[in-house]
């Protein structure tokens, strides 16, 4: 039956059944579409609208026009004496506005399909936020923005926005059966529409959530999600094609990490630092950047280790094709890209994570295994799929979207130990009476296996600070699977020797040798991180003992022994011109300090330029950095001079090239020492700390190329004499290289 529809005609209403229309009208019906829409019924085609606060609706199809009969709660509905209903649009009339002519989303096909639901459910989604979130896409010819969110707790989800005056009643999502996902699609939306999930509890409470898979949200205070899609075309394809061959571990790696907002704060956006940040790397010799977390987070004082958007670079810098182009201008200077992920804890935040769908969801159940101790947070559930999906897929995320070359995993420990900073009795064991997190470090082995698997060339970097075995050890081999881990043990050590007055140093000079006996049971990265600089720990420089000539002689040597010791480097930002306060995340570094006007300019230069050289040098000389992971690497000269604060060792180049480190720290000079060395002929000092272009006393200047004599010393057949400068590190390389 085919009818002639003559606008307007009035045809019967077609109400659906009252408990239908009832848990629509609630918020609570886990499938509108099947009421809403256009339906076949016995007597023809039933069509259905919701739409609230209208005065009239009118059907607008090839056939003709038909208004639609008003009832309760703005539920528009009519009855076509047709077997079947053409494409058709909206017409709808508000209060004193001029009518909107609209799409139906509610007679659209659901935008996941049966694979996306299948992966969601195993937990094998990996590339999750192409089916979770907001997208821009056209169906069936209509364009608009398709919604989907996981919430399997949830009786009922409704989208809510700038586009619905916050007010979800138009626009309740369905539940595609057991995968737990809510979805909609939403015509005549475009980019920058703002939006939360509304959802309706088990508990008959009404929450209002951001979107966890959001791509961009609101700057905070505000917290809504934003829809958006990339636009960037990138300009690094030299530098991913090379990436994609990257051997970290034979590779030099000398890394400076930042806090954005703060490193420049008269920078404003993530474009204006990439005019500046690039070029200050490269003349600093840095190969790579970590920037502390870039995700959103509620409270900027948490440094953005808070997360409250996963996927959403944070608003405060600009669009996350403002990020892609500071990560683009990064790679076409030549400088790699590392940013700090935060899968170990998430905030407390009503709009955000926690107890999502109205119970836990994201966090364990078990309050004693949700709770996170030291930063008033929640942990996440590692056991459930489709939390490790949501934490897997964002680690890969960042990788493909952003182009990101590395993700350094914080706290690592607080993820892999039940009992992490907990009494006991505040925490509960593993099914085998342990204190272990077996399900996070399963996590942990699915996450690098995948970020590696999909994404050649980046590397993971582990924040751990216990002894877990095989931090590093490839997954197959049964271990975690990270590249890298920051060496903790030489940190922490290291800064103890170097905080004494060196009238003391002698009795802690095992604190600077213990690190070879473990330097080869992972594959480290040396840290001196912003977690060194703050909360009363003062700066690096200030750690240092004596009055500020001394202090700035002790940074400068301690930074030639980090430099030349077996492991990658890490530098927190102001530390590499010795600025003499803690980090302030709201004053950012002291640049003020290099300006002429300042007294000691000069000597936070020289420094500055100190740091420059470490990283030329280093990047030049395979010997620092081939073998970083093997013993063939390193061998003591002697290291057992505790009486002298003197350390001395070789370091060798997988060709058998060596570099001599010879550290010094007292505050005397040693004149006419016998130092071994591995070759014979003319050696030459390829830096100095004590130089006086870094504010040193030059004490050495007069033995720089000292000549190797037949003369055995050190376990060398070759040595000679040369001054070793107070409180300095000295570099040497042979003229020639007379093979291995």
């Amino acid at each position: 039956m085919t009818v002639q529809l003559t606008a307007p005609l009035l045809l019967p209403e077609a109400p659906p059944p009252p408990d239908d229309a009832e848990r629509l009208l609630a918020g609570t019906h886990h499938d509108p579409h099947a009421v809403l829409g256009a339906h076949p019924v016995e007597e023809g085609v039933a069509v259905r609208v919701l739409r609230p606060c209208a005065e009239s609706v009118v059907l607008q199809t090839p056939l003709g026009e038909v208004a639609l009969v008003p009832g309760a709660g703005g539920l528009f509905t009519a009855l076509l004496p047709i077997t079947q209903l053409p494409s058709y649009r909206l017409r709808v009339s508000y209060p004193g506005g001029e009518p909107l002519v609209q799409e139906d989303g509610y007679r659209m096909a659901p935008t996941l399909g049966e694979l996306d639901l299948h992966l969601i459910a195993e937990g094998r989604h990996e590339r999750l936020w192409t089916a979770l979130g907001a997208h821009v896409r056209t169906v069936e010819g209509v364009a608009g923005v398709s919604f989907a969110v996981w919430a399997p707790n949830a009786v009922g989800v409704r989208v809510i926005g700038d586009f619905n005056h916050w007010d979800g009643t138009g626009h309740p999502m369905r539940s595609l059966g057991s995968s737990g996902v809510w979805e909609l699609f939403v015509p005549d939306l475009a980019d920058g529409a703002t939006y939360k999930f509304q959802i309706r509890t088990r508990q008959g409470w009404v929450l209002e959530k951001a979107d966890p898979l959001a791509r961009a949200a609101q700057c905070p205070p505000a917290t809504a999600s934003v829809v958006h899609t990339s636009g960037f075309e990138w300009g690094d394809g030299a530098w991913m094609a090379a990436r994609a061959g990257a051997v970290h571990h034979r590779a030099p790696m000398s890394v400076y990490e930042i806090h954005l907002p703060s490193w420049r704060p008269d920078l404003a956006t993530y474009r204006e630092i990439a005019e500046v940040l690039p070029g200050y790397l490269t003349g600093m010799g840095f190969t790579h950047v970590e920037f502390m977390p870039v995700m959103e987070h509620p409270f900027g004082g948490s440094w953005g280790y808070q997360v409250s958007g996963f996927y959403a670079p944070t608003a405060r810098l600009g669009s996350p094709d403002d990020f892609r182009y500071l990560v683009d201008a990064l790679h076409r200077a030549g400088v790699g890209v590392i940013v700090d992920w935060v899968p170990a804890h998430f905030p407390k935040d009503d709009f955000a994570l926690a107890r999502f769908d109205g119970e836990p969801l994201y966090e364990p159940a078990d309050p004693l295994r949700a709770e996170h101790p030291d930063w008033g947070t929640l942990e996440f559930d590692y056991g459930r799929t489709e939390v490790r999906n949501f934490l897997v897929a964002n680690a890969v995320y960042w990788c493909e979207e952003f182009h990101v070359d590395g993700l350094r995993v914080d706290a690592v420990a607080s993820m892999l130990y039940l009992d992490y900073s907990r009494e006991d009795g505040a925490w509960t064991p593993n099914r085998h009476g342990g204190r272990e997190n077996w399900d996070a470090a399963s996590f942990l082995q699915e996450m690098n296996a995948t970020v590696y698997r999909r994404c050649p060339g980046v590397v993971t970097v582990a924040e751990e600070s216990t002894a877990w075995d095989g931090v590093t050890r490839p997954t197959d081999a049964g271990g975690l699977g990270f590249g890298l881990k920051w060496n903790m043990g030489w940190m922490h050590d290291s800064l103890v020797y170097m905080g004494k007055e060196p009238v003391h140093r002698r009795y802690h000079h095992h604190e600077m040798t213990f690190s070879m006996v473990y330097a080869y049971s992972e594959n480290y990265i040396l840290p001196i991180s912003h977690d060194e600089v703050v909360h009363g720990k003062r700066s690096l420089a200030a750690k240092m003992p004596g009055d500020w000539w001394q202090q700035r002689a002790n940074h400068r040597a301690y930074l030639g022994f980090m430099w030349a010791h077996p492991g990658k480097q890490l530098l927190f930002m102001g530390q590499e011109f010795a600025q003499g306060a803690e980090w302030d995340h709201e004053h950012g570094p002291q640049w003020w300090v290099l300006a002429d006007e300042w007294p000691a300019a000069a000597e936070h230069r020289g420094v500055q330029d100190l740091v420059a050289d470490l990283n030329h040098t280093y990047r030049a000389t395979p010997a620092l950095y081939e073998q970083d992971t093997t013993p063939d690497g390193f061998t003591w000269l002697d290291g057992n001079a505790a009486d002298d604060n003197v350390f001395s060792f070789i370091r060798f180049a997988a060709d058998g090239s060596p570099l001599v480190a010879l550290c010094n720290f007292s505050p005397v000079v040693r004149h006419d020492q016998r130092i071994g060395l591995p070759l014979p002929g003319r050696w030459r000092t390829v830096l100095d700390t004590d130089d006086a272009r870094y504010g040193g006393s030059d004490a050495a200047a007069a033995t720089r190329r000292p000549t190797a004599e037949p003369v055995p010393w050190h376990g060398q057949d070759h040595s000679a004499r040369l001054t070793l400068p107070p409180l300095a590190t000295i570099w040497l390389t042979p003229e020639e290289h007379h093979g291995a």
